[in-house]
């Protein structure tokens, strides 16, 4: 008899509750799974300087390259650019005033080092981007310093002439495809890491607290309200922002534009992946919206690739979410960090599944949190992942509609408004 596979996302919840009760009921062999968890972190921390030097190399490729630096790459552009920051301070707003880990007595009371951004001023932090030496960068683990590099050489590589172009795209477009194989390997093992970290945190809370169920009540009490924290910033995003943009500039009717690209909006819900839904999107938006070829086989395929505002709002909220549940106040300097980081990431983020919970590894970093905050939201990533997957394909499709009007094309009779 064939046994069914399980799907990731119940492999995790079915770690993170063994781990709730491995932490209950074996306190004090904790010490015997725990290893998974670090094993896992270290995985996570050995493969986010290459993920990010090479997803953002590629990404700054693709958008530099050829046709895309005339005016129809400089709209996408600002358009993908603008909405995602958009995202980001709704999902910023949000967490400031609603404050899911705020208040919560988690057991957090691991000392955090390396929140010193704000020691000096927040012009020396801008300084402090630009690295001395680049290695020691990649060796520190300085990913501000990681991304205003891969930033630049990523820019570079489109100036050079088409032989040293084309080869050093083929070779960073083949590393980044090696490097997210190995991501989707560590993925793999995501439910063995969920398992050790959950149960060395709850050993934790009950060492020190002595009273686990008011600790786990806690714990599901705040991650209840993370959860609608990001819930709530999507939904304002995707049923107010971008209907807005879509009916005040690209002069289009939002309901229509909704039931012309509904099919890959269900598929991106379903599958959690931009670039699986990709054939459907631009089959939508071309024949039921009427955009032409010339500007969905441009814009599609590079939003698929960099444009992800549901992905942006939830790497800010997590982080900060995180920040709260340790106990952290953090002011303005380290809050545009965030803002700044978690745009930057979302655009290196693959448009596969979970990969948004890696680029938060890079997030955590780049202020100084401990990575094993992912811990603390690993175990709803997966039915946040369909939400946000979604309003990244729908603001795909907005920028589509909108770059297209832009352009003067008329699109379906009853898409005009």
């Amino acid at each position: 008899m064939k046994i069914p596979k399980i799907q990731l996302h119940w492999q995790i919840l079915l770690g993170l509750l063994l781990g709730l009760l491995y932490g209950l009921f074996l306190t004090n062999y904790v010490y015997l799974i725990e290893w998974m968890g670090e094993v896992f972190l270290r995985a996570l921390r050995m493969i986010i300087i290459p993920l990010i030097l090479t997803s953002i190399i590629t990404g700054i490729t693709q958008i530099g390259s050829g046709k895309s630096l005339g005016k129809l790459g400089l709209k996408t552009l600002v358009y993908y650019v603008s909405t995602s920051m958009v995202a980001i301070l709704t999902g910023l707003f949000l967490v400031n005033m609603i404050q899911p880990g705020k208040g919560a007595d988690l057991g957090f009371t691991q000392k955090v080092e390396g929140l010193d951004i704000e020691s000096g001023s927040f012009g020396r932090t801008l300084i402090e981007i630009i690295p001395t030496n680049i290695f020691e960068a990649f060796s520190d683990g300085k990913m501000l310093s990681v991304i205003f590099f891969a930033l630049i050489f990523g820019f570079f590589i489109t100036q050079t002439n088409d032989k040293h172009k084309t080869l050093l795209n083929d070779f960073f477009q083949a590393a980044f495809e090696v490097i997210m194989k190995i991501t989707l390997l560590i993925i793999r093992f995501t439910p063995f890491g969920v398992f050790g970290i959950i149960a060395g945190n709850i050993a934790r809370i009950l060492n020190e607290q002595g009273s686990g169920m008011s600790a786990l009540l806690e714990l599901g009490s705040s991650l209840g309200l993370y959860m609608i924290t990001v819930f709530l910033g999507l939904v304002i995003h995707a049923f107010f922002t971008l209907p807005v943009i879509q009916r005040f500039i690209g002069k289009v009717n939002p309901y229509k534009h909704f039931q012309a690209v509904s099919t890959p909006l269900i598929t991106a819900f379903s599958t959690s992946s931009a670039l699986a839904t990709l054939p459907l999107t631009l089959e939508a938006v071309e024949h039921r919206d009427g955009v032409s070829n010339k500007i969905s086989s441009f814009t599609l395929p590079l939003g698929a690739t960099i444009n992800m505002d549901g992905t942006a709002l939830y790497e800010c909220v997590a982080a900060m979410f995180i920040a709260q549940a340790y106990g952290l106040e953090l002011g303005f300097a380290q809050q545009v960090i965030i803002v700044i980081t978690a745009l930057i990431a979302s655009i290196g983020a693959a448009a596969v599944p979970m990969a948004g919970l890696f680029m938060i590894a890079i997030i955590l970093s780049a202020i100084g949190l401990p990575l094993e905050g992912i811990g603390l939201i690993v175990a709803v990533d997966r039915i946040l992942d369909m939400f946000r997957t979604a309003t990244n394909v729908w603001s795909d499709t907005t920028g589509a509609v909108v770059i297209a009007r832009s352009e003067g094309e008329q699109l379906k009779k009853g898409l005009r408004v």
